[in-house]
């Protein structure tokens, strides 16, 4: 198993139990790019300097803080990790809120969450059955990263994967406000007809959520292009997008989509010919050819 990101207490009251935060993410991308000299073709290289003293070691690199113009105080990794702040080891739970009353906007990473041993086990799975059965989610803070990040735990509805799930979540102060970017949207009255053609569509397009169907079409495509390369093989072009000065009415819009969806469903559902049920292949009998008049 992986090592776990975040180790600590989780407290509720006068309840704690330990847990290890795991990240629930990797990248998959198999696609790394380095920096090369167009002219030469050679790798750059990046190297730490200082204008006095050119090149500089790593380890006599320290962060710094410019509390005045051109002037800095050092901080060394110690100080930083000598600040006294409970969060550092305790998740202190101070809310519990509905599952759907945390917009979407606020979830930045999510963390597999594990009791910290057999012992911890008990209280962890109490926890996770309180949440689910409630439909609540914890919301404390943890300091890592250099900073104390808001957390929210949920329990998770698959009891046969009991863990619990953490997310790093964003403050308020760090989401733009919505005001600026939607307030000069036109106001329009919403047409019933279009409406209810609206919602029939999305109701015929509504199903349930697969992750496995969806992939990341851009990696591929790029991994072909530089297979192709590779073999100096011709490289395929995006299409520019046809561009068009036509005026489409909504409703004929609507209206299309949803026909467009029911023949694609009537062919899902039509019964298959009694030729195809027993495998027999149909070839179209050829055009007889009309003789040609003698000169």
């Amino acid at each position: 198993m992986a090592r776990p990101y975040w180790s600590g207490q989780i407290q509720i009251s006068l309840v704690s139990f330990g847990v290890k935060l795991f990240t629930a993410t990797e990248s998959k991308s198999e696609v790394r790019f380095h920096q090369l000299s167009r002219k030469t073709g050679e790798r750059i290289k990046h190297q730490k300097v200082s204008g006095d003293e050119g090149k500089v070691e790593s380890s006599d690199i320290v962060k710094g803080y410019e509390y005045r113009k051109g002037e800095y105080i050092t901080i060394e990794p110690e100080e930083i990790e000598q600040i006294r702040i409970p969060s550092k080891h305790t998740l202190e739970v101070t809310q519990f809120v509905d599952l759907d009353e945390l917009a979407p906007e606020f979830f930045e990473k999510p963390y597999f969450v594990v009791p910290e041993n057999d012992v911890q086990a008990e209280a962890f799975a109490v926890v996770r059955k309180a949440l689910q059965t409630t439909k609540k989610i914890a919301l404390g803070k943890i300091a890592f990263s250099g900073r104390e990040h808001l957390v929210a735990v949920s329990a998770g509805t698959d009891d046969k994967l009991p863990g619990m799930m953490a997310y790093t979540m964003r403050y308020s102060e760090e989401l733009r406000k919505p005001k600026e970017f939607f307030e000069d949207i036109k106001k329009v009255a919403v047409d019933e007809d279009q409406l209810s053609l609206a919602k029939e569509l999305i109701k015929r397009k509504a199903s349930k959520f697969d992750p496995e169907k969806f992939k990341d079409e851009y990696e591929t495509a790029l991994r072909e292009m530089i297979e192709a390369k590779v073999k100096h093989a011709p490289i395929s072009q995006e299409e520019p997008a046809p561009m068009s000065g036509k005026v489409v009415n909504l409703m004929d819009a609507l209206r299309k989509s949803v026909q467009g969806d029911e023949a694609v469903a009537g062919k899902k559902k039509a019964p298959a010919t009694a030729a195809a049920q027993k495998g027999i292949e149909l070839v179209k009998p050829a055009k007889a050819h009309k003789p040609r008049k003698s000169a």
